[in-house]
């Protein structure tokens, strides 16, 4: 029983607001799932840089020096900037799968919560309130975003087990559900080069979804193939650089709701996540359509 919020805006003038009104419907949620909590903020691109964001359980000693040590092993120049079990790692754009690299060289206790160009993930074991306060996410300004509070039934409470689970360049997936299937298609997704750090189903529907877009389609056709390629019961909320998609099982017995207006499109496990955004009372809301997959993208809109 996790919940799911999500949050895709459409007015430029709510972005700086974006972390603040994320983290209050995380919270919302809180009843759903009080194990783990983490949220996907999609910021600005700056046209230059990438980010790789980072967790580990030893902060003060994988931390410490890193920035240095990667800019000697770069060469070029990088910033790193410490949140508590998470620092995010600024680098050139066409230095970021080497940047992957020396790090799994210099500091192999990492792991990677999410890069791309405008993508940051934070996640942990914990209440929605801490996870948000410990991260400073209510200063956090972005495009759109989305964020799960877990309730852990398929393996362990752990920050990997935790979601948004990110397989992909500024991709991340949050789910409500199990999926009955995940084991034959992470043995495939291997094959088709696809690397999993959990034995957890929802990183096998990340992963899926990677692939697929790596064939060329955008999320829309994506979310599509998963309804006739994934089994088991599913609400799936993911971002991508530009987009927000959200799709349900067709038989669609997890809880979702979903809200738009002319200043963004929400979505929530329960109504209750949305009573607090602006103009809500004037929204357009409805319980997504089984199979039905939605699909919002910045750069089409553009």
């Amino acid at each position: 029983m996790c919940g799911i919020v999500g949050l895709f805006l459409k007015d430029k003038a709510l972005e700086p607001k974006l972390g603040a009104l994320l983290s209050s419907m995380l919270i919302t949620m809180t009843d759903r799932g009080p194990d783990s909590a983490g949220i996907a903020i999609y910021g600005n691109d700056s046209g230059n840089t990438a980010k790789i964001t980072v967790q580990s359980a030893d902060p003060a000693k994988d931390f410490d020096g890193l920035e240095y040590e990667l800019r000697r092993a770069l060469d070029v120049p990088v910033a790193v900037v410490v949140k508590s079990t998470h620092a995010v790692i600024t680098l050139a754009k066409d230095k970021l799968d080497e940047g992957r690299a020396a790090l799994a060289a210099l500091r192999p206790n990492i792991r990677v919560m999410s890069s791309g160009d405008t993508v940051e993930i934070y996640k942990e074991v914990g209440l929605p309130k801490d996870v948000v306060s410990r991260f400073g996410v209510t200063g956090m300004s972005g495009t759109h975003g989305i964020g799960h509070t877990r309730m852990a039934t398929e393996s362990a409470v752990t920050t990997l087990g935790a979601h948004p689970f990110s397989t992909g360049s500024d991709q991340c997936l949050v789910h409500n559900g199990s999926l009955s299937n995940h084991n034959n298609l992470r043995r495939e997704l291997k094959r088709e080069g696809m690397i999993f750090e959990t034995e957890n189903d929802t990183e096998v529907a990340a992963a899926y979804l990677t692939a697929e877009m790596a064939k060329g389609k955008d999320l829309g056709a994506a979310l599509e193939s998963a309804v006739d390629d994934l089994d088991g019961f599913f609400t799936f909320v993911v971002g991508t650089k530009s987009g927000f998609g959200v799709v349900r099982d067709p038989i669609a017995c997890k809880p979702a709701v979903m809200a738009e207006t002319d200043q963004y499109v929400a979505f929530g496990s329960e109504y209750r996540a949305l009573v607090n955004l602006p103009g809500i009372e004037a929204a357009r809301i409805w319980e997504p359509e089984p199979a039905t997959v939605y699909f919002w993208d910045h750069e089409k809109a553009a």
